[in-house]
């Protein structure tokens, strides 16, 4: 099989090891910066050149896409799915995944437990917001942020009331979410593949830090799940319809709450945190659902 990695960096660890697992299993591995595919639309012919020559004979991708080039990733991958090539990850479960509210929305439709949020169009009824809430302490999110990057903690009234506004001065779209005290600054990322939970670490910040991303200093650590948690991580990835996922929970006092659900999560962490060959995990799915796809005919995904 020729399977390619969409990644705009072959030096990272998450794609160097999508990379050492595709070839340990005795397969070719190509790495494209999806930034430089260009898509060619024709009638019957849907095509992909990278840097002016025509891609092709690829059996499955892997996309690897950062949330700031969303829009013209994700065309990338629909394109190799009108080319009726296997995506661990499809275009539309990517796009979704990526606007938080949309998620959200999603997720609470599914029955999925997650901290109380609002969202308006900069109304000016800030105080009304943050009772909503629960009131401070409480969190506010950018819509496009990622990593941790764009989340703050207010912790009274006052200042929740200077950041809402703030953002909202800069036409800035964000979220107030409920401030779930009893989780201590530590949340889970739990790794689905194909409807399965196949690791989970939990995830505490630095000292001090109330935001447990890994990329921002915090540490991960294996554990075990309860029923509830597993379950709260699978369905809320079937909803989003994201079949490798990185699914973060909060414990809280009324169970697990479902924060979001990533379509690119870092490998680095979670291997660390189980142990466990999560790469070789991605590859035998791939592996499995290529076999599927092309027996079936290739059939192109309904929602392309």
């Amino acid at each position: 099989m020729h399977i390619v990695i969409l990644s705009r960096n072959p030096k990272l660890y998450s794609t160097s090891r999508l990379v050492e697992a595709i070839e340990d299993s005795g397969h070719i591995a190509t790495v494209l910066d999806h930034l430089k595919c260009d898509i060619v639309s024709e009638e019957d012919n849907p095509c992909i050149y990278y840097k002016g020559v025509k891609v092709k004979d690829v059996d499955a991708v892997i996309p690897r896409i950062g949330a700031s080039v969303t829009f013209y990733g994700s065309a990338v991958v629909r394109q190799f799915e009108m080319m009726k090539v296997f995506t661990a990850v499809e275009s539309q479960a990517l796009v979704r995944s990526r606007d938080k509210l949309r998620s959200l929305q999603i997720m609470a439709r599914a029955g999925v437990g997650m901290p109380k949020t609002v969202f308006t169009n900069y109304s000016t009824e800030v105080k009304k917001i943050i009772e909503s809430v629960g009131g401070p302490p409480l969190i506010v999110k950018l819509l496009e942020g990622t990593q941790g990057v764009g989340v703050v903690l207010a912790p009274t009234f006052q200042a929740a009331e200077s950041i809402i506004q703030a953002f909202h001065s800069m036409k800035a779209r964000v979220i107030v979410q409920e401030y779930i005290e009893e989780a201590k600054g530590e949340d889970i990322r739990a790794f689905v593949i194909d409807g399965k939970v196949v690791g989970a670490m939990k995830r505490k910040g630095e000292e001090g830090e109330f935001r447990s991303n890994l990329h921002r200093g915090g540490s991960g650590n294996l554990i075990k799940l309860s029923k509830e948690e597993r379950r709260t991580a699978l369905v809320a990835a079937k909803a989003m319809g994201i079949s490798v996922a990185g699914v973060d929970l909060l414990q809280s006092s009324r169970g697990p709450l479902a924060l979001e659900v990533n379509s690119s999560p870092g490998l680095q962490g979670i291997e660390a945190a189980t142990g466990k060959d999560i790469a070789g995990k991605i590859i035998s799915f791939v592996e499995r659902k290529t076999k599927q796809n092309k027996s079936k005919g290739n059939q192109i995904p309904r929602n392309v």
